[in-house]
């Protein structure tokens, strides 16, 4: 199922994960000023089709190359002729078919192999430029658009809620924060989130995320600095157990949200001996 609606003239086509008859994870593909950013995964093709044929779109930009983001990329390159864009540590695997195990071809579709352009630090749309921010932490291969003209921010799966309460192997909440900061430095108040769509104050809600996430930090670092081990300080911090862990085979824990901070406080602590 697809809703499509438009805020601050972007257009929004939210689709939807369903289990058990119920959304339990959403995911939006936006076209701005003929500009597709992010093209949703390969399992909602058949929605998503019929949407980018109503509208006009000469181009499409990549948030990062994970599949839910990058699903109907081959349509794009195959059917219609156009160029894709994402950041140059992405395509490689934009070059592979389905580099992703198996739950995740289960959850999303299998995304087949496409080419993949890499962005500069600006890219033009029909009559805006956008400026390519690189903020890696959930990717190594993330970026976010701005538009000083629009005083508009695409954020990918940079922010998704305010409260992070499980993560990917492959995360870094250190990297995060940093990264959510780099967007404070910006005029903005849209935001369009590739998983909770648009926030009116977009800069609000990350200030929000980053002030939980240093909040978190901070309560990672104490339990560690007074003997505390990376599964004892889980088991104090996240003691619920996720579906999702069991399911992705601990690629998505809440173990690696605390090991992530850990060992950014240990590179730390070897920077401040080394000195």
């Amino acid at each position: 199922m697809l809703t499509v609606y438009k805020h601050d003239h972007v257009i929004c086509a939210e689709g939807g994960l369903e289990k058990n008859g119920k959304v339990v994870r959403t995911i939006f593909s936006f076209i701005v000023d003929g500009m597709v950013v992010d093209t949703g995964p390969k399992n909602l093709e058949k929605e998503l089709i019929p949407f980018y044929e109503k509208n006009t779109v000469d181009q499409v930009v990549l948030t990062h190359s994970h599949e839910d983001h990058s699903g109907n990329c081959p349509w794009f390159a195959e059917e219609k002729g156009l160029p894709i864009y994402a950041h140059s540590n992405g395509l490689d695997i934009c070059a592979q078919d389905t580099p992703y195990p198996k739950y995740r071809q289960m959850t999303w579709g299998k995304r087949a192999a496409f080419k993949a352009l890499p962005l500069s630090h600006t890219i033009e749309s029909i009559n805006d430029s956008w400026e390519v921010i690189y903020t890696p932490g959930h990717a190594d291969d993330h970026v976010s658009l701005y538009s000083k003209e629009r005083g508009m921010m695409f954020s990918g799966d940079l922010y998704v809620n305010p409260q992070t309460r499980i993560a990917m192997n492959s995360e870094s909440i250190p990297s995060i924060i940093h990264s959510l900061k780099k967007l404070l430095k910006y005029d903005f108040d849209s935001m369009f989130c590739a998983h909770s769509g648009y926030h009116a104050h977009g800069k609000k809600q990350i200030q929000h995320k980053i002030d939980y996430l240093e909040q978190l930090y901070k309560e990672v670092a104490n339990l560690y600095i007074t003997g505390n081990t990376v599964i004892e300080i889980r088991e104090k911090l996240f003691p619920k157990r996720y579906g999702m862990i069991q399911l992705s085979d601990g690629e998505w824990d809440t173990l690696h949200i605390v090991s992530s901070i850990v060992a950014d406080i240990e590179k730390r602590n070897l920077h401040f001996k080394n000195k």
